[in-house]
């Protein structure tokens, strides 16, 4: 572990790595607006106000769109916020890195995410995976398939799945469907992952959902929990929605750049490996 200033040299030398990792597999880097009229609603992630619009959580929509104009392989690193977010793993603003490909799945971004933790840290172990099923089964005891219940399965991830993962690099993988996102459904499971390393939380990644009527009902259903729970309403982005089923087919991750960088760096606190206020 070392000082700030020594971090921040090593963090770059990372972003390079990283830049040429995606460079070197034929991605396109893309900028995408950090200040949009519509963030995709999601129960627990706050978008900062922003004059007439929010400061994104994710570029996510934004890049979607980028795949339906025509784009195949693209990456993005870039500034991300939220708001009620500050710890140890958490600041307002914080550096995202997502990339996208037509045509792929949530297994061939899984085989991008480990060849990049190889990349950055060459003596991690290879990631392991377990289902979100067995986990709830081994460490909760019960099936969120037989016994869907959001505000429990919501506690019990934060406080008895995440702490029982094991410290090496795991892909907790296949979701029930009540918490599928924007991920597409295979029968009753969501093609969705979470990748872990050392207790944190890294990345999310879904097989695309490309069915604009079927986002629109998730979007509506997310805006109806975010007012139960008391949360900011947002606007429905209605030309994602047009657009979406001109994507085809594609797989998309989001990972958290600053908590790789700590891991990569030995580091507890992401503030340790960041400029901040």
């Amino acid at each position: 572990m070392g000082g700030l200033v020594e971090n921040l040299k090593r963090r770059a030398e990372i972003f390079r790595a990283v830049r040429a990792f995606f460079d070197d597999r034929g991605f396109t880097e893309v900028s995408t607006p950090v200040l949009i009229s519509a963030p995709a609603p999601e129960p627990h992630i706050d978008c900062p106000p922003c004059g007439k619009g929010f400061l994104r959580a994710s570029p996510e929509l934004q890049m979607k769109k980028l795949l339906a104009a025509g784009m195949d392989k693209i990456y993005q690193i870039g500034p991300c916020f939220r708001d009620g977010e500050l710890g140890a793993r958490h600041n307002p603003e914080f550096t995202m890195i997502e990339w996208y490909r037509l045509g792929a799945t949530y297994l061939d971004i899984a085989t991008d995410a480990e060849s990049l933790l190889r990349e950055i840290m060459p003596d991690s172990a290879a990631p392991s995976r377990i289902t979100v099923r067995e986990a709830y089964l081994k460490w909760a005891g019960w099936d969120p398939w037989t016994e869907w219940d959001q505000d429990r399965f919501d506690f019990d991830m934060a406080a008895k799945i995440e702490p029982s993962l094991p410290d090496g690099p795991v892909f907790l993988m296949d979701y029930p469907k009540e918490a599928a996102s924007l991920a597409r459904l295979r029968g009753d499971v969501a093609e969705r992952w979470e990748l872990y390393m050392g207790g944190v939380e890294l990345a999310n990644c879904f097989t695309e959902l490309c069915d604009g009527a079927e986002q629109r009902r998730r979007f509506l259903a997310a805006r109806d929990e975010r007012r139960r729970l008391g949360e900011n309403d947002y606007p429905i982005d209605g030309e994602f929605l047009d657009l979406l089923p001109l994507v085809g087919s594609a797989s998309g991750v989001a990972l958290g750049v600053d908590r790789l960088v700590a891991l990569a760096l030995g580091e507890a606190d992401i503030h340790a490996v960041m400029c901040g206020e």
